[in-house]
């Protein structure tokens, strides 16, 4: 589960998937000036791109050997303090695993385990389309 392919979003932004279990899932991103905003601090969107990141994909993995696919349906993101530098770190919990819907919640600290963000996330699990 290394750095995903530069092709996505994933890659562009540097995010690493680290773990993905099917009630936790962890990864990071490094504070470069590809996630910052113009005042130097870390872009929401990069925060809400990794949240969704995480429970995407690891969603996924626990729902394809049932012929499903996992789609990102919503995303809430809060944001607590500013990161200027450094690693953002990301660990999702799963808070519901329904049959049409999973529930994340993530948490984003910086290096000195600091909350800096919370999301929350809802996948819709749908049967994949036929190819």
């Amino acid at each position: 589960m290394a750095e995903r392919s530069a092709a996505t979003l994933d890659g562009t932004l540097g995010f690493e998937l680290i773990e993905a279990g099917e009630e936790l899932a962890r990864g990071r991103f490094a504070v470069t000036d590809r996630v910052r905003q113009p005042m130097g601090i870390v872009h929401g969107g990069a925060y809400a791109a990794m949240a969704e990141t995480l429970a995407s994909a690891t969603t996924y993995m626990h729902v394809a050997g049932d012929g499903n696919i996992a789609v990102g349906q919503s995303n809430q993101t809060n944001f607590l303090r500013p990161v200027a530098k450094g690693t953002v770190h990301a660990e999702a919990r799963r808070r519901h695993r329904g049959r049409t819907s999973w529930v994340w919640e993530v948490d984003f600290t910086d290096d000195e385990g600091k909350l800096c963000a919370i999301t929350r996330v809802t996948m819709a699990v749908r049967p994949a389309p036929e190819s």
